[in-house]
């Protein structure tokens, strides 16, 4: 049986979930700014290091951009 101080925190894990996703959509999207502003500059390896970088934090990030341990809701 849930209580409110269950409801509470799981309120709260979900809350600060969606905080480090709102952080990562922030960081990813300024990385590919500054990705496609190197290739703009004709800097193409520039802009490949800088994507496999992103990639490698998305990779890094798995917890925010894939539920872990909460079970499915019925």
């Amino acid at each position: 049986m849930e209580t409110p101080q269950t409801d509470a925190r799981e309120l709260a894990e979900l809350v600060a979930e969606l905080e480090r996703a709102e952080a990562l959509e922030q960081r990813l999207r300024q990385l590919i700014s500054d990705a496609r502003d190197q290739l703009a500059a004709g800097n193409a390896s520039v802009a490949l290091s800088m994507l496999n970088a992103a990639l490698s934090d998305i990779d890094a990030a798995t917890d925010v951009v894939t539920p872990s341990s909460r079970p499915a809701s019925t």
